[in-house]
């Protein structure tokens, strides 16, 4: 399948399994999210089963998101003007709320492949520009001002390729900013509190209704 026809598959895919959205802590945004979290997600995993693609995190706000997004978009001055890469991305939530706050400019990254389609559709929803990298970004250094990563401690791996590279970027003098519901691999040192939000949550996706939501400064 040639590129063309798979974006838009993957684009008739993202309208045809969502509707449009706001996050109840977000309510100034409107995402494509999935309607019912069983629903979409077992429907995904039947369709992609074969080409061994990822389930649908783009289709839903996590809490994390949430939260960075509730505190970028009150607090403008931290990206106003600036450099952003919101890093896994998923819906482009948190880059959305980066433009709409004055970003210069939003690179929104991810590798999976529906976040194409779908950071494109919520953008447009949302009448702002950002761009998209498909791109695994970890250890890169875009020469961004700000970086912004919601809910990406929840695994020890991931979290032991993240914190190097966050440590890096802050030396260098990037300000990089985490929206964290008490993830398990949150690193305990170089993180400085910034904010503390109660987020409603899908309940099929967590153990609550409602997640105790922090945005900390890695620094």
């Amino acid at each position: 399948m040639n590129d063309s026809r798979q974006v838009g598959v993957t684009e008739a895919f993202v309208r045809d399994n969502t509707a449009l959205i706001a996050p109840p802590h977000v309510p100034e945004i409107v995402l494509h999210l999935a309607d019912e979290a069983h629903d979409l997600w077992h429907l995904t995993e039947e369709h992609l089963e074969e080409k061994g693609l990822p389930p649908p995190f783009w289709a839903f706000a996590w809490a994390g998101g949430q939260g960075l997004s509730r505190y970028i978009i009150d607090n403008p001055e931290n990206v106003r003007g600036k450099r952003v890469l919101d890093f896994a991305a998923g819906s482009g939530l948190v880059g959305i709320a980066a433009s709409r706050a004055g970003a210069a400019s939003v690179l929104c990254a991810d590798i999976d492949p529906f976040c194409a389609p779908a950071i494109a559709l919520n953008a447009a929803a949302n009448r702002v520009a950002v761009d998209f990298t498909a791109d695994d970004v970890v250890g890169a250094d875009g020469g961004w001002d700000v970086v912004l990563a919601g809910d990406v401690f929840y695994d020890r791996a991931f979290a032991d390729r993240l914190i190097p590279w966050f440590s890096a970027l802050a030396d260098r003098g990037a300000t990089v900013l985490l929206g964290d519901p008490g993830r398990a691999y949150l690193p305990k040192e170089r993180i400085t509190q910034l904010a503390e939000y109660q987020v409603p949550v899908t309940r099929a996706l967590e153990d609550a209704d409602v997640k105790r939501t922090r945005v900390w400064r890695y620094s």
